[in-house]
């Protein structure tokens, strides 16, 4: 229960079908901890996760008459999330940390936890939909209906033990309707605001959590100060660190130019940004690693598939195939534009997630 709408209506729901229902909150990251540091905000209010979440989940849990707990992972989620989000930043890599979450702390340790307690399985908000496909023999994972809100690039990564003792059952149901349900039974977050952020990071501003971060651990940001440099080699100027850019990037580049310029690559050992125009910053291939399979048990042969390579990326088509052990490359029908290395690559089959990894290049 994160205290949105989403989860709480998940709650009412199956309390209303009869489910022995227990309530657990993640408690992951202190909002008050950064608060204050250079760039960073006094106060930080209305975030996902934040205690005025915890708040509204007990809410709830007390107007349904369930038990409710509150699990503290921040340490855990310090070390297996944040850490690596600044150290991929730090190597000029874009990383994701909702779905780090989601494999390290909501659908493992969240499934340790069902155990101990003697639960069979956990539900979540998240939008999608899973189902068992006997003749294949495996827990299918698939995009849900309010494609809006569609979350499965954040679950590639789930097991099939975990997706065999996940609900999932908002999958078949648009936002608006959610909240209709909500108001129903009488929830009073009904119209709570959905959360667009990253939780430990208010604003967005990923330099100035980074910056605030190494500060309060006593370490210092690695000089990565480099060159701005054109496709075709030319300097353009100099830049300050790696970390302040992201592929794709167009703002703050530091240079001026006639015609819009894109970040292209990000080089970790030379320092190097390198920009181009809009033409210059489409890819014809891009290629995962660290793979999880979902909807077949490995990739045995070319599959032509549609790829999702950034959460509100539309998936495009492309022809699928295996170049090393725990590598994909997906080729693209169409080049697609700011192909990014640290996000994630979903690969799908109409509307069933076949697979992903993270972008290697």
């Amino acid at each position: 229960m994160s205290g949105g709408v989403d989860s709480s209506t998940v709650a009412a729901m199956l309390k209303d079908e009869g489910f022995d229902l227990v309530g657990l909150t993640l408690q992951l990251w202190n909002q008050r901890r950064l608060a204050g540091h250079e760039g960073m905000p006094e106060q930080v209010q209305g975030r996902c996760c934040s205690i005025d979440d915890v708040y509204d989940a007990r809410r709830v849990a007390e107007t349904l008459g369930i038990p409710y707990y509150l699990i503290n992972e921040q340490e855990r989620f310090e070390r297996d999330v944040v850490r690596p989000f600044v150290s991929e930043y730090l190597a000029g890599r874009t990383p994701i940390p909702c779905s780090l979450c989601n494999d390290h702390l909501k659908f493992d340790q969240l499934l340790v936890r069902a155990r101990q307690i003697g639960a069979d399985r956990i539900a979540t908000g998240h939008y999608a939909r899973n189902h068992y496909d006997e003749v294949r023999g495996r827990w299918i994972l698939s995009r849900p209906v309010d494609r809006s809100k569609d979350q499965t690039y954040f679950l590639f990564g789930l097991t099939q033990e975990q997706l065999s003792r996940t609900l999932f059952p908002l999958g078949g149901y648009q936002k608006p309707e959610v909240r209709e349900m909500a108001a129903q039974h009488g929830l009073a977050l009904a119209a709570k605001p959905d959360s667009q952020e990253i939780c430990f990071i208010p604003g967005g501003d990923y330099k100035a959590f980074i910056d605030a971060y190494l500060d309060e651990q006593g370490e210092v940001i690695p000089d990565t100060a480099g060159e701005l440099v054109s496709t075709s080699g030319q300097v353009l100027g100099k830049h300050t660190g790696i970390h302040n850019f992201t592929i794709g990037q167009r703002k703050g580049l530091g240079v001026s130019s006639p015609n819009p310029l894109y970040v292209i690559q990000i080089d970790h050992d030379s320092h190097r940004v390198t920009v181009g125009s809009d033409h210059e910053s489409l890819a014809t291939t891009v290629r995962a690693g660290r793979l999880n399979w979902v909807s077949i048990p490995s990739l045995e042969s070319e599959m032509r598939v549609r790829v999702k390579i950034r959460h509100r990326h539309e998936p495009a088509p492309a022809t699928l195939r295996m170049v090393a052990p725990d590598v994909a490359e997906a080729a693209f029908d169409e080049p697609q534009r700011a192909v990014t290395p640290g996000q994630a690559a979903v690969f799908y089959d109409g509307d069933e997630v076949v697979g992903g990894g993270w972008i290697a290049s």
